[in-house]
């Protein structure tokens, strides 16, 4: 009988393993509460307009610019270093008519940095109203920006 239980107690050995599966579990359910709250975190974002150190963008075709003065004028840039004032009404009829021809045309949005934001808004406005699906802000690159 002694031979048994020493037999019995050779066969017990210790394990050395960890389990990992309670480890997986919390681990899941942390990933699962980080991907829900996540996107709640993002409140609010300050912005230093209109200086950035973005690239610049290259097409092959000149885009239309609208740039909006410091008093509020709008012009209107169909081929480059061609601003002609124009007024709202104007401006809304000519892109129309440009954006009909070539829904894919780039329309950026030039405003002064002394500008009223309301009055770059009101070209936005008015450029969604004449079909422009996408607006493009422009802004000054930075001293030190590499393009």
């Amino acid at each position: 009988m002694a031979g048994l239980l020493a037999a019995r107690r050779k066969k017990r050995r210790l394990k050395s393993e960890i389990n990992v599966v309670p480890y997986i579990d919390v681990m899941l359910v942390l990933l699962i509460i980080f991907m829900v709250t996540a996107p709640l975190l993002n409140l609010g974002v300050d912005i230093d307009l209109p200086q950035s150190d973005a690239k610049s963008i290259t097409e092959k075709k000149d885009p239309i610019v609208v740039s909006v003065s410091a008093d509020g004028t709008y012009y209107l840039a169909e081929k480059a270093g061609d601003n002609q004032p124009i007024d709202a009404a104007a401006l809304e009829s000519r892109v129309r008519e440009i954006v009909s021809g070539n829904p894919q045309q780039a329309v950026y949005i030039a405003g002064d940095a002394a500008a009223n934001y309301q009055q770059v808004m009101n070209a936005m406005v008015l450029l969604q109203r004449a079909g422009v699906e996408k607006v493009g802000m422009m802004s000054q690159p930075t001293a030190g920006a590499t393009r």
